[in-house]
């Protein structure tokens, strides 16, 4: 099983097989429009429109499990993102990213790639950590998604190489990005 074997919905309920994606560099990432990472979506679409003609695509997947910090619509979701950050790229359906009803492609991404901490010296990176331990001290258990915006780099031939904690800026992921293009 790889990245293209995976198919998954669009924000507007149309299958996608991933492997539609072959050849190009792929950040996934879980989103959320209500969180403390929010304006990333802002340094994502930087990095799309920076790179997208040279085969970057982002893949933004709305989850509602961390705080319920996704609770609108498909639609909602899309015309926020597009109205206060200008997202372009592609905003799939919302579902879980953690947990027994995680969405396959993201069990398969946390498999990949173990979580490995946070980026401690970003400012919300010791707040998270004591929200997790005091309200969801099983989200620290184990490989799964942590939080919102965790982002997943996959290479033109479908291996996820790298995986980025919601405390490392899109930004600071564009030199991994420059290696695989």
């Amino acid at each position: 099983m790889g990245i293209y074997d995976f198919t998954v919905k669009t924000n507007r309920g149309v299958e996608k097989n991933l492997g539609e994606y072959k050849g190009k560099v792929l950040l996934i990432v879980n989103t959320a429009s209500k969180c403390g990472f929010t304006p990333q979506f802002k340094e994502l679409q930087e990095l799309y429109d920076k790179y997208k003609d040279r085969g970057l695509e982002i893949l933004g997947f709305p989850c509602n499990q961390f705080a319920g910090q996704e609770p609108g619509s498909n639609d909602e979701v899309q015309s926020f993102c597009r109205l206060n950050y200008g997202v372009k790229f592609q905003i799939f359906d919302k579902g879980d990213v953690r947990g027994e009803n995680a969405q396959p492609l993201f069990k398969y991404l946390t498999a990949q790639k173990k979580f490995e901490g946070f980026d401690e010296s970003h400012p919300i990176a010791k707040p998270l950590m004591e929200a997790l331990k005091k309200n969801f001290p099983e989200y620290l258990e184990g490989d799964g998604i942590k939080w919102n915006f965790t982002k997943f780099l996959i290479d033109r031939e479908g291996n996820v190489v790298a995986r980025f904690e919601p405390t490392t800026n899109p930004s600071a992921i564009a030199g991994d990005i420059e290696k695989l293009l």
